[in-house]
């Protein structure tokens, strides 16, 4: 017989030791004291994807996003939230409900971000009631267009365009 302790999770399989707090305690991690500088996509690269994304199939709705994103500096769930009534084009400002937080704020955005955004907004208005920024086809037709997707759509997108540095939505 084996004096080692076996380890089993809730279903009887065996599990690593390494899956315990214990085994890792007093060791520093490999990126400790390691400094990435920040690399955000320059204005350049940015219009290119989205000179890009107008010819994909649901072009309108990725430049929207990507202009609320960058003009209006919202955070990736904050725009995915957003509803029609939130945009007030007359003041230049985005009403965010749930922020980081599930803080209430009112954020600006120029003439350039709501002329951009204009497209998608019109393109929205034939679609069923639901968020800004929601899927276009299918049987979920109308609904939240998931923080997952979104993010994936902006790469594939930058991917296409040629950008080779990392575009991520809190970039």
């Amino acid at each position: 017989m084996s004096s080692a302790v076996q380890l089993l999770d809730a279903a009887g399989r065996r599990r690593s030791p390494a899956t315990l707090s214990a085994f890792h305690a007093g060791r520093a991690p490999g990126n400790k004291g390691q400094r990435y500088a920040a690399d955000p996509p320059t204005v350049d690269e940015i219009i290119a994807v989205m000179r890009h994304a107008t010819q994909a199939r649901y072009g309108n709705r990725l430049n929207g996003l990507i202009v609320v994103l960058w003009r209006a500096g919202l955070r990736i769930n904050e725009a995915l939230s957003l509803i029609e009534t939130d945009l007030e084009e007359q003041r230049g400002s985005i009403l965010v409900r749930h922020g980081k937080n599930n803080r209430r704020r009112v954020v600006g955005m120029d003439a350039w971000g709501w002329a951009a955004l204009q497209s998608w907004v019109a393109e929205r208005v034939t679609l069923p009631v639901g968020p800004l920024f929601c899927v276009v086809a299918g049987p979920t037709r109308g609904h939240a267009w998931s923080a997952s997707a979104a993010p994936l759509e902006l790469h594939r997108t930058a991917v296409a365009a040629g950008v080779r540095r990392r575009v991520a939505p809190h970039h």
